[in-house]
This record gives structure tokens, C-alpha cells and sequence, in this order.
């Protein structure tokens, strides 16, 4: 049996994620984890929300720092623009999820990434959300995903790349599938 050596080189530490992996199997309770995010609103339509906490391995974590986030709406809505939409927020979730996939499985499968940028298009009638029509989903119509990845692979290896990216992303999940959303108000 030989050892063949790695030459993909993606910044990404595939031998402590199938090392996770493998612990997790031996220990499924550890892989329950619960994300956190908080949020406190500003003015107008603008909300500041932070992420720091999240609990994992069975105990408490923590980022090594807390991340900060603006979101509100453009000028066009009267708002101040001061962040991100929400909904913008939501495909650049998306768009950070399945491009570190990519990243990950390419590293796993030792093909060396060169460049990989992801552009999303995500049409939506406002009219929804706006109580203009109540036929129309205050969602999204579609979500469209472009790619472009330079590696040193053919093209249907990409693709797998970005199949596989796809049925491991819980973003990809997350969108694609139903997730019950408990609202809770706290006096």
C-alpha cells in the first residue's frame, strides 16, 4: 500500500475534517449543534445583528471574535440604506456555503482550485410583501447560481465538484427545504 501525495493545495485541512467526521460517527450526539444569531434594530428599517455564540461537541462555543452585520433596504424603498437586504443576506449564505463546499471537496479529492467565483440571481415580485397582492409569495420566484471555477480538472470532474457541494450544503438544504420557524415574544 502507498501513500500518495497531495498536490491540491486550497487552504482547506480535509485531514481534520475527515478526522471531525470520523469522531462525530463514533459520537453522534456531539454532532448536534444549535446556531445563534442576534439581532437589534436601529432605526427605520435598519437592524445591526451579531453572531458570536453557538453551542457544538456538546458544550458551549464561541467564534473567535463577534461578527457584525447591517441589514436594511435601498433608498428607492425610503429606507437609509445602511446594509445589506435581508434577502441578500440570504444568498450570500448561500453563496459562501456552496463555494466553500467546493473548496473542501476539490481539496479532498486533490483537484487544485485557480479561481472560483459564484454571481446569484434571485428574482422576486414585491408585491407580496408590500400587501399589493396577496397571490404573490413575499419570496423569492427562483434562485439561479452561476459559476465560474478555473481548476486543473475536466469539466464533468467540476461538476461533481459542484454536485457535491450542493448535497452536503446546509444553506443548499435550508432553501431548498421546508424548516419549521418558531416565533416566540418575550415581554
Amino acid at each position: 500500500m502507498t501513500n500518495t501525495a497531495v498536490t491540491a493545495n486550497n487552504g482547506v485541512n480535509v485531514e481534520a475534517l475527515l478526522g471531525a467526521r470520523e469522531a462525530l460517527t463514533a459520537a453522534p450526539e456531539a454532532a448536534r449543534f444549535v446556531w445563534r444569531a442576534a439581532s437589534e434594530w436601529k432605526s427605520g428599517t435598519h437592524t445591526q445583528s451579531s453572531v458570536q455564540r453557538f453551542f457544538g461537541l456538546g458544550e458551549e462555543q464561541s467564534h473567535k471574535q463577534e461578527y457584525v452585520y447591517d441589514t436594511d433596504h435601498p433608498e428607492i424603498f425610503a429606507s437609509e440604506d445602511k446594509g445589506s437586504t435581508p434577502v441578500e443576506m440570504v444568498l450570500v449564505g448561500l453563496a459562501g456555503c456552496l463555494t466553500a463546499g467546493i473548496a473542501a471537496v476539490a481539496q479532498n479529492r486533490d483537484i487544485q482550485l485557480n479561481s472560483v467565483t459564484a454571481t446569484i440571481e434571485a428574482p422576486m415580485d414585491i408585491q407580496g410583501i408590500l400587501g399589493i397582492d396577496a397571490d404573490v409569495r413575499n419570496g423569492f420566484d427562483s434562485i439561479t447560481v452561476n459559476y465560474r471555477i478555473d481548476a486543473d480538472a475536466s469539466e464533468e470532474d467540476i461538476a461533481a465538484l459542484v454536485a457535491q457541494s450542493q448535497k452536503r450544503s446546509a444553506v443548499f438544504d435550508i432553501i431548498t427545504n421546508p424548516t419549521n420557524v418558531h416565533v416566540v415574544v418575550n415581554k
